[in-house]
């Protein structure tokens, strides 16, 4: 820089200037100008800042009532009234509360959960040609009192009048009133066989004596599916389709199940099998041989055996939670209520029906029940409410530091592993201990856990992943963390 140019710059001290008066108006305008770009700057920063956390999923901001001592559990009433582990769990995480005798709130994790289950069951239910309807909860006495279940079922039936004094009933399955809907078609054509109807709705049960939190309630969710084929010989595959779509299911959540044979109970019909969780608090008694594949339910044996009646083995029992049925019902219901198929030679043909449900909240409560541990629930992977929680520093700690860390992590992670989107939480309490979050965590079962701990301060910085399932925790840089979880599989 030459002498003459040096006039033209100002570096904060007055010696350039002979004029004091002039001196203080540049020293004030300047001193005003930096502090307008400094704090526009740092206002824009903040907002950025902001913004980028806006798009985060916080622990803090969700409802979730959580009471995580067992004395403090909301709703519990009497410890005589907690039945069950996955209803002590349940409550105390903040996944249900009590509403009424044998009814809950679903709260915004359970919610989370049963959406994913409904969305397993639909992309099975869809493969193999299922049409998802939705039939009103309230249904007309005259449909019950033809299939003669108005008086068979008694006191089950949650029986109201209206104003006209016409009376219904609150649904707790739909076999006369999907059949009714495809006898009022009158058109039905063989080539429209087979026909699969299901839906996913609330149904209701008057419960002498509810307990188990979620799996025996008044008020609960089911799949139930209405099937209408032209033989008998037809009806059975379609029996042993949706029978397979059922095991896949399970499969796909990881919970070991059993298929035994079933009553038909008051639904009906020839043929029945049950899927059954095997449990210690389940109220099925089964009958399982070792040496074949021969299991039922000791109602449908007429005599309690000690050997299998299929190959002379030794029957072992136990108990199981049930959690899916399946019935061939024949002509039972399309025949008193009129569903007819045009067969080949336009003649009106009664059709063969088939009925299978499954229990969405019972699935969600058995599975809570047979996989968690006494203090900490454990999910099938697919049905978790969130995939991923991560634990940034406590603040005040030296990590602190590295804050920014965690937040960059959340969001590289949902940019790189585009499933992850919604299913990562920031647990941003810095208030707390990273183990007291840790803790809280293990208890909500998150499957993995992504902890910024002491090794954050680490070059690179390494954090701390707790794989939940299986127990197994490592340590990876943030690119390691990205390998890892790209394989998580999302419902």
């Amino acid at each position: 820089m030459n002498d003459s140019s040096q006039d033209l710059f100002w570096d904060g001290r007055t010696d350039y200037f002979s004029d004091a008066p002039m001196e203080m108006a540049v020293y004030s305008y300047s001193r005003q100008l930096f502090n307008r770009l400094f704090f526009d700057n740092l206002h824009l920063h903040k907002s950025h800042y902001h913004h980028s956390r806006s798009k985060h999923i916080l622990l803090s901001r969700l409802f979730q009532p959580m009471n995580l001592r067992e004395d403090r559990t909301i709703g519990a009433g009497r410890s005589s009234e907690i039945t069950c582990k996955s209803q002590r769990l349940m409550l105390q995480a903040g996944l249900i509360q009590p509403a009424n005798t044998g009814c809950f709130h679903y709260l915004p994790y359970t919610v989370r959960a049963m959406e994913k289950l409904v969305r397993v069951i639909d992309k099975e239910m869809q493969s193999i040609g299922g049409q998802k309807v939705n039939m009103p909860s309230l249904t007309s006495a005259s449909l019950w009192k033809i299939s003669e279940r108005w008086d068979l079922l008694g006191k089950e039936l949650f029986r109201l009048k209206d104003r006209h004094n016409m009376e219904y009933c609150l649904s707790p399955t739909h076999e006369e009133a999907v059949t009714e809907l495809i006898a009022m078609q009158g058109n039905l054509s063989y080539r429209q066989l087979p026909l699969m109807l299901y839906q996913v709705t609330r149904k209701f049960r008057d419960e002498p004596k509810p307990r188990f939190g979620l799996l025996r309630g008044r008020e609960f969710y089911m799949k139930d599916m209405y099937t209408f084929d032209v033989s008998e010989e037809a009806a059975m595959e379609t029996y042993d389709l949706i029978s397979q779509a059922y095991c896949r299911i399970f499969d796909q959540l990881g919970l070991q199940f059993v298929k035994v044979q079933a009553d038909t109970g008051s639904i009906g019909g020839k043929v029945s099998h049950e899927f059954q969780l095997p449990a210690d608090i389940g109220e099925d008694r089964l009958l399982i041989c070792s040496d074949c594949h021969f299991a039922a339910n000791v109602e449908a044996m007429t005599d309690i055996e000690t050997n299998c009646p299929q190959c002379h083995g030794k029957l072992k029992e136990s108990k199981g939670i049930e959690v899916g049925h399946t019935f061939y019902l024949g002509t039972k219901y399309s025949n008193i209520l009129g569903a007819s198929y045009s067969n080949t030679e336009n003649k009106p043909v009664i059709a063969e029906m088939g009925c299978f449900g499954l229990g969405v909240t019972r699935i969600l409560a058995a599975a809570i029940e047979v996989l968690s541990t006494e203090d900490d629930i454990r999910w099938p992977s697919l049905l978790a409410p969130y995939q991923v929680c991560i634990v940034p520093p406590k603040k005040g700690s030296k990590e602190e530091l590295s804050l920014g860390l965690s937040e960059t992590l959340y969001d590289t992670l949902i940019d790189a592993v585009p499933q992850l989107r919604g299913e990562v939480l920031l647990d941003d309490r810095s208030h707390l201990t990273i183990g007291k979050r840790l803790k809280d965590a293990s208890r909500l079962g998150y499957p993995y856990v992504v902890v910024a701990g002491k090794r954050v301060l680490e070059n690179p910085p390494v954090f701390e992943v707790n794989c939940q399932n299986n127990g197994k925790t490592v340590f990876l840089t943030q690119e390691g963390v990205l390998d890892f979880l790209r394989n998580v599989k999302i419902a």
